[in-house]
Formats: structure tokens, C-alpha cells, sequence
């Protein structure tokens, strides 16, 4: 492992690598690598010592961190002030990895049940520093909200797995914690009254900020007897209870309701955002899928007749499954998504379904095309996780 403590050390690692035509596999800490397909280099680049918050400016709600620093880190700091990210970061209870870096979050763009209020992790990056594939320093956006510097690479590097460069510094906009979570549960409703009860939440004037459902085997995980339909309420602690009370007098016609309090909420919605409701086995395998929310339960229903295990966030947009690795299994989940015109990512799996099966979803040629030319333009020795995307 090549584990440089400063983005210099990035540069020359990167330059004696094209030189040396030897592959290398980017990581922060780890946390990622079963994530997509297998990377096989005979060397590592590690962010691990990229380290430290060089800039936290609380009344400008922006922080920007070095790669490497660990999610846990930044968001005791960020607490301290009061303050939390905005996209909800996930830390996946199936990873069984090391702690994450805000470099790999953003890498791989990942975002938790806020996301279909606030918008994804790449929606608050406000600009980066990186290292490009021919050993150039990069910048793009800048260190405050208002800014028109360069080009807007921030997006494209934002869940572009470290395959056009390595991220070394990010900066982002931030937000106060809310004072007070609640939440709404109605119960034992079937997916399609469940995505309907969530579609109403969201289309209230309540600033919803999560909804999510939990069908039998997801709310037995999380100790409920029945299926849960949950939607979730942040801000002030007054404008909070008129809310939900709100809220609960709107979704009673769906059937019985249930206000949790804020303590209950914010542990409910971190096993939401982590996908603790998956009653994940050592060897299974996890698909993320990402779709209208009216199709969501095609989806769901449909890996469900696979013998997989799942629940609905995002008012139905996204579809978690886990069950076993095959690839039947694996089958049913692609096809469920491309017939509902959406998306997917295998998440965890066993190297050999990995090795074997596309890890995202197939690209049309002209789609290829153009990745391809990016790809080319940053990195065109190819030597940055070589085939974790597709193919190699």
C-alpha cells in the first residue's frame, strides 16, 4: 500500500505509476472495496493519511477535509457547532469495513433517506482539489456557496468511483441540526397503499424529509410486527408537533397511526439510512435500486418472487434487496430494474458473482462513447481502478 501524507505525495505516486504502467487501486480506508466489481492491482493508493478539516467556518456553512478524514470526525465537528451534512451519508451495516472517509463518500456519491428533500451528497459539493490519472493537480468550485470557478468537475468526480482521479481535499455546504425528528408509522399496509400514503406526505406543504416502507421481514428486523410505513418530519420542535400532527390527520385514512418521538425517530431513520432492516446472511448478496417511486414496488415485489429480502426509502425511488448470491437472483433484480426503467448497483457480493456479473447497469454504446472519452481525458494510461465500473 502506497499511503502518501501529503497531495504531492499523491502526484508522484500517481506519476511513477503511469510510468511503470502498474495499475493501482484507490481507496480511503477500505470501506468501499466490496463495492461494484473487484479491483486487481498489485498496489493500493491509500487517502488514509490525507487527514484534518482545514477550513470550518460555521457562519458561512462550509467545511472543507482532507480525503482521508474519517465520516465519524467530520460530523463530531460539525456537531459541536450544531451543525450536520446535508445528504445524510450512509454507513451501510453490511460493509463489516473500516470507517469511512469523506473521500470515498463523496467517490461514490452515496446519500441516505434526505435525499429526496435536500437533494444527493454531489448536490453539496461546493469544489474539490483532486489528482488526475496523468499526475496533475486539479481544482474546481470553490470554498464558498456563490462561486463560478472553472468548470463544474465537482459533479462529474462526485460517484465517479476514483476512476478519474483521486479526490484529496473536498469542500461543502453544511446546515444547522435540526432541533426536534418525528415521525409518523402507519401500519400494516401492503407496498402499493404504502407508496401512495408516502406520495401524499410528500406532496403536503410539511417538508417531509424521509418516507419509507418496511414490508413484514424489514419491520420484524427492526422489532414491529407488521409492515411499516414511516415519514419522517425535521426542524423546530414546535413547527415539528404541529406537523406530525398534521401529518397524522391526513395519512389516518390509510389506518392506524403512530407518532414517535425524537429519540425514537433518530434511532429508526439511522437503521433506514445504514440498511439495518436487511436481514442480511454472511454470504448474501445486496443490490441498491434505483427507480420511479411508482415502481417501486414492482421492484420489490419482484425480487421478492426471487426469494430476496428488500424495503422501499425515498417514497418508493429506492429499493434495497439482499438474499442469496446467485446468479438467478442476480437476473431478477436486473431485469426488474430495466423494466422499470431504472437503476442499479450491486453493493456486496461474493468476488466470483462480482467477477462474473455487470455491477451497474449496461451502457448504450453512445453512453459508452462518451464515458470513455472521459475517462480518457483524466486518466488515459488507465491505471486508476482499472475495471471497478465495467469491464475491463
Amino acid at each position: 500500500m502506497i499511503a502518501p501524507d501529503d497531495e504531492a505525495g499523491i502526484a508522484a505516486a500517481i506519476c511513477a505509476a503511469v510510468a511503470n504502467r502498474e495499475p493501482l487501486s484507490v481507496e480511503g480506508l477500505g470501506s468501499k472495496s466490496g463495492f461494484l466489481r473487484p479491483v486487481q492491482t498489485a498496489r493500493t493508493l491509500s487517502t488514509c493519511n490525507l487527514t484534518g478539516i482545514p477550513l470550518y467556518a460555521p457562519q458561512e456553512l462550509v467545511v472543507s477535509a482532507r480525503a482521508g478524514t474519517t465520516l465519524a470526525t467530520l460530523e463530531a465537528t460539525l456537531a459541536e457547532a450544531g451543525q450536520h451534512l446535508i445528504a445524510e451519508p450512509p454507513d451501510y451495516a453490511f460493509l463489516d469495513a473500516p470507517a469511512q472517509t469523506i473521500g470515498g463518500i463523496v467517490a461514490t456519491n452515496l446519500s441516505g433517506p434526505r435525499r429526496i428533500a435536500w437533494g444527493a451528497m454531489r448536490d453539496h459539493l461546493l469544489g474539490m482539489r483532486a489528482v488526475t490519472g496523468r499526475g496533475e493537480v486539479i481544482r474546481s468550485g470553490g470554498r464558498v456557496l456563490k462561486n463560478v470557478t472553472g468548470l463544474d468537475l465537482c459533479k462529474l468526480f462526485a460517484g465517479s468511483y476514483g476512476t478519474l482521479g483521486v479526490m484529496t481535499e473536498v469542500t461543502l455546504k453544511v446546515l444547522p441540526k435540526p432541533e426536534a425528528t418525528g415521525t409518523v408509522l402507519l401500519w400494516g399496509l401492503h407496498p402499493e397503499e404504502a407508496v401512495r400514503a408516502m406520495s401524499i406526505a410528500l406532496g403536503s406543504p410539511y417538508s417531509v424529509s424521509g418516507a419509507a416502507y418496511l414490508p413484514q421481514e424489514a419491520a420484524m428486523v427492526m422489532g414491529y410486527e407488521r409492515p411499516s410505513t414511516i415519514v419522517r418530519v425535521e426542524d423546530f420542535a414546535d413547527s415539528v408537533t404541529y406537523r406530525l400532527d398534521r401529518l397524522a390527520t391526513l395519512l389516518g385514512r390509510f389506518g392506524t397511526v403512530e407518532i414517535l418521538d425524537t429519540a425514537a425517530s433518530l434511532s429508526l431513520w439511522r437503521a433506514v439510512r445504514d440498511a439495518e432492516p436487511l436481514p442480511i446472511q454472511p454470504d448474501d448478496a445486496v443490490w441498491r435500486v434505483s427507480v420511479r417511486p411508482s415502481c417501486g414496488t414492482s421492484v420489490l415485489r419482484a425480487g421478492q418472487s426471487a426469494g430476496l429480502f428488500g424495503y422501499l426509502d425515498w417514497g418508493g425511488g429506492l429499493v434495497f434487496l439482499n438474499g442469496p448470491p446467485t446468479g438467478e437472483a442476480h437476473a431478477a433484480v436486473v431485469d426488474a430494474a430495466r423494466h422499470a426503467n431504472g437503476a442499479w448497483w450491486l453493493l456486496r457480493a461474493p468476488e466470483s458473482l462480482r467477477r462474473a456479473r455487470d455491477a451497474v447497469p449496461h451502457e448504450a454504446a453512445a453512453l459508452a462513447a462518451i464515458r470513455q472519452r472521459v475517462v480518457a481525458a483524466f486518466d488515459p494510461a488507465g491505471i486508476l481502478n482499472p475495471g471497478r465500473m465495467f469491464a475491463a
